[in-house]
Parts: C-alpha cells; sequence; structure tokens
C-alpha cells in the first residue's frame, strides 16, 4: 500500500490512575468484576507484562507521553516542571493531520497544560504549580502532602467524592467529544484520551459498587513483612505515608481492598459508556481502542501501599490494544512499557515505522509484538525513579525472566519473576547468582552516572522551592487549565435555524 492510500486509524485511548495489573481478571486476578475490559481483552491484544517507567503519577505520564525516560526530560516528581519543547504522542499526531483531545488527568506542572492537544475538554484533578515536590537534602521533615494511611483506615462507602465528581465529568465530556466527532464536519483522525483518576486512592467508593462484593470473597495480601523487616527503600516508603501496622486492623485492609475493587468495578462501567458510544457513534470500525494507566498500587502487599517501588504491584499496568480488524487477538509475554505508546501511535498515525523524530526516542513502537514479527519485538523494560521515598535516583532493568533494582547505598535486588514471582527471594544474596548480578551492575554502571542525575535532581529542587515560595507572595499565578466553553452556540440559540440545529444536533440524520 502506498503512503498515500493508508487509512489513519482514529485512537481512544483510555486511562485508569493506580491500577494494578494483578488484579485484573485478564491477568490472573479473582475479585475484582470487570466485564467491559474482559470482553475488551477478548478482541484484544493482551500484554501479559507490561509496565511503567517511574512509579507515580507525573513522571509516569510525561515518559508516557514522550517516549523519554525521566532523567532525559526532568520528569523527576509530582511537582516537576515539564518543558513546552518537548513533543509528545500529541504534537506528533496533531503534526500528521489529527484531532488531538484530552478529557481528564495528565498532572501537568508548569504555564503549558496542553502539551499537544488541541483540546482539553475537562480541568486536572491535581493542582499544576510546584508545590509538591520532595526534598532529598532534608528527607526526614516530611512535607503535610504526603500520603498517610488515612485512605486505608476511613477506607469504605462515600455518595460522593472529589474523585467521582471529576471522573464523571471527565467521561461525560469524552462521550460528547466521541458524539461531536461523528455529526461534525472536520474530516481528520481523531485521537481521544480519556484519563480517569480512580482508582486511586482514597479507598471510598459507591454503595452499589461496595455491595457488588462481600466480605468473604475479599483476599488479604498474599505475602506480608514486618515492618521492620523492610529493605531500606520501603523503610522509607512507611515513613513517607506514616504506616505501622500495628496500628492498621485486617478488616481495615479488607475494607481498603474491597473500595479499591468497587472503584475497579467504576472505571469498568465508565469504559462501556465510552464503548458504547464509540460504537453508537459509528466510530468502532476504525478506531483503535488503548487501555492502560500509570502505575498500580501496593494495596498492602510485602506491606506497602500505593506506588512509589519497582515491586511488580506497583510498576505493572494493564496493557490491552484492540483493534480486531487491524490486529489478531492474543497475548504477548514480552516485557514491555507505557513509554513505547509514542511510537506505536505515530506508526499508526504516519504508516512509517521509521519516522523521522525531533529527538531520540527511548521508546520502542509496540507494533512488531502486534503484528507477530519477533524479530523486532523487544523483551526490555527500563525504569528510573527520582520521587518520594528515595534520597538517591532509582533504577530498575526488567529483561527476560529477570529484574534489577540499584539505588545509591542500598543494597542491590534481584529477582526471577518467572520462579518468584512474588518477589521473595532476593538473588542478589546468593553467591551462585553473582555473575548475573555483575552483569546487571555493569549495564547500569554504564548507562547511568548516578551522582550527576543527584546533582540535577537537586538542583531542580531548589530551584522550584524559590519559584514556590515565590508564587504564594503578592498575587499568584494560576496555571490550571481552564475549560471554555461558547454558550452562544450550544444548545438552542437564536443565531442559527430551529430546523438547522435540529438537523445538525441529531444524530444519525434524518432526511
Amino acid at each position: 500500500m502506498s503512503q498515500s492510500d493508508y487509512k489513519q486509524p482514529n485512537i481512544l485511548f483510555i486511562m485508569a490512575d493506580q491500577m494494578a495489573a494483578p488484579v485484573l481478571n485478564v491477568y490472573g486476578g479473582k475479585v475484582a468484576k470487570t466485564p467491559h475490559l474482559d470482553a475488551l481483552a477478548q478482541r484484544g491484544v493482551v500484554f501479559e507484562s507490561a509496565y511503567c517507567n517511574s512509579p507515580l503519577c507525573a513522571p509516569s505520564r510525561y515518559v508516557l507521553m514522550t517516549g523519554q525516560l525521566p532523567s532525559k526530560i526532568g520528569a523527576y516528581d509530582n511537582a516537576a516542571d515539564f518543558p513546552a519543547d518537548i513533543p509528545t504522542f500529541a504534537h506528533y499526531l496533531r503534526h500528521a493531520g489529527y484531532r488531538t483531545a484530552l478529557s481528564g488527568k495528565m498532572h501537568f506542572c508548569g504555564p503549558d497544560q496542553l502539551h499537544g492537544f488541541e483540546e482539553r475538554l475537562t480541568t486536572d484533578i491535581y493542582p499544576a504549580d510546584y508545590g509538591w515536590f520532595p526534598d532529598w537534602e532534608n528527607f526526614d521533615v516530611r512535607p503535610t502532602w504526603y500520603h498517610n494511611m488515612s485512605s486505608v483506615t476511613q477506607a469504605g462507602v462515600a455518595t460522593r467524592t472529589n474523585q467521582l465528581d471529576f471522573d464523571d465529568e471527565v467521561v461525560f465530556h469524552a462521550r460528547r467529544y466521541l458524539f461531536d466527532h461523528a455529526r461534525g464536519s472536520d474530516s481528520r483522525p481523531f485521537c481521544l484520551t480519556v484519563s480517569m483518576t480512580h482508582p486511586h486512592d482514597p479507598y471510598a467508593c459507591l454503595p452499589e459498587y461496595w455491595d457488588r462484593y462481600r466480605d468473604e470473597e475479599i483476599d488479604m495480601p498474599s505475602f506480608e513483612l514486618a515492618d521492620d523487616e523492610q529493605d531500606p527503600h520501603s523503610k522509607r516508603l512507611l515513613h513517607v505515608y506514616q504506616k505501622d501496622r500495628s496500628q492498621i486492623t485486617d478488616q481495615q485492609i479488607k475494607d481498603a481492598r474491597r473500595a479499591y475493587y468497587g472503584n475497579c468495578s467504576y472505571v469498568d462501567d465508565q469504559i462501556g459508556l465510552l464503548l458504547k458510544a464509540l460504537q453508537d457513534a459509528g466510530l468502532a470500525d476504525n478506531t483503535i481502542v488503548v487501555f492502560s494507566g500509570d502505575h498500580g498500587d501496593m494495596l498492602g502487599e510485602r506491606g506497602l501501599w500505593y506506588k512509589m517501588s519497582y515491586f511488580e504491584w506497583s510498576t505493572r499496568v494493564p496493557m490491552i490494544i484492540s483493534a480486531p480488524e487491524r490486529f489478531q487477538t492474543g497475548r504477548v509475554s514480552q516485557s514491555i512499557s507505557t513509554m513505547d505508546l509514542l511510537p506505536t501511535f505515530v506508526e499508526w498515525a504516519t504508516g512509517q515505522s521509521d519516522y523521522p523524530y525531533a529527538m531520540p526516542l527511548d521508546g520502542r513502537s509496540l507494533n512488531p509484538h502486534l503484528t507477530g514479527d519477533s524479530s523486532q519485538a523487544h523483551d526490555e523494560v527500563i525504569g528510573e525513579y527520582m520521587g518520594e521515598g528515595v534520597v538517591a535516583p532509582m533504577f530498575m532493568i526488567r529483561r527476560g525472566d529477570f529484574k534489577y533494582i540499584c539505588s545509591g547505598d542500598d543494597p542491590e535486588q534481584l529477582f526471577n519473576l518467572k520462579d518468584d514471582p512474588q518477589e521473595r527471594i532476593n538473588l542478589a544474596q546468593l553467591p551462585e547468582c553473582a555473575e548475573r548480578l555483575l552483569q546487571f551492575r555493569t549495564e547500569a554502571e554504564q548507562r547511568w552516572d548516578p551522582a550527576d542525575i543527584t546533582r540535577d535532581v537537586i538542583i531542580s529542587q531548589r530551584r522550584r522551592r524559590l519559584v514556590a515560595a515565590a508564587h504564594k507572595l503578592g498575587k499568584q499565578p494560576q496555571w490550571d487549565h481552564q475549560p471554555i466553553f461558547d454558550a452562544s452556540t450550544m444548545y438552542m440559540r437564536n443565531n442559527v435555524d430551529l430546523d438547522d440545529l435540529e438537523k445538525r444536533a441529531r444524530f444519525p440524520q434524518v432526511d
């Protein structure tokens, strides 16, 4: 097929925040009730070993959008500035002739709140300023904005929450966008990103989702470590979110997990609404649907909660790509990451596997996995983490059956995930694994300069600490996205003939 004959697909990219892949049925979970995701997986390609590259909201999303590792773009933490001149998949697709829109969360920090999206249908649930910076030079001073364990101790039912208000709006505007595209005159393909904040803590869910589960079917964590048996990084995380297992009951853990499962079901229902709108709008046949997330949630596994580590429940994410007309259904066992989405999207948009990117990419296209080209399919994930809970950069290499983790003076960690999926045995401590450990250590030393990255992180923290303090004095800048709606052209107005308006708004149209 010539380039001129290539038909660009629409792309519907759905994200869930903090959804741990292991809880889902498609990844072996036994409790979560997610029939829409199950059906999407049955008609799609399921990536069994998909990871985020940096297990924290903003860094993960910056990496996902740019195809670049965090240290390349300054994506250090949840208050890191996202430079406006770094091309995102929204820029590339827009350049290729796409409409690009975002409904929901993307946690952009800084004055640019679009980063290539032509339209942003909602504001963000999180602030756009620099207030949530960690301070490696004063680690023991715990900022008030850090997580704590109230999400667990107060878990349960809620009629409304901040997050429900947000996600209801996100999905409403996304569905409207799909219908507006179908009944509009813009002939460009679209890339619509719909990013919900559920099932992110706090663990509070609507009664109807709580009641989908019974207390006796909620599983406890499969493997717990006592607080004093944790590795150094995990102990720092306990400090970050003030966790003391002796103050948390088993029932509170079950309630937190039950609400989390309930919120997974809520997300699943929203996905059902989006896919129905796509079908009802007549757009399903030429739309590739992608479902993924920014990171997972430990949910009490290993005695840990939330994210911020490279253990499986924290860093593994769902990745399902559905386009039955383009890709055969199946499962992919190789390890890939959300950083690989940008080159994948660009290849779909342009039909080019050798697209001339504006800067070198760290991500690699998933199309060889989707088309069965094993000679080009990769099996590797590289991770960098510089957020809360570390005082030196943390690095991860996932390749084949093994995962290697190192950070400053912390003991190295090496796990065989095929034989030890719960990461109970640190092979770095075993003499018989010394050669393999040395290979990973040597690779890490060649790949990264921790001293340089540490210097850059601390300088960035100092800069943002000053700017954030200065902005609190006098008139504060407002960077949060403000959605604008032109009410003069909405619904019924006298500047449009009534019959013309009704005809234009009805779908399908009637002659």
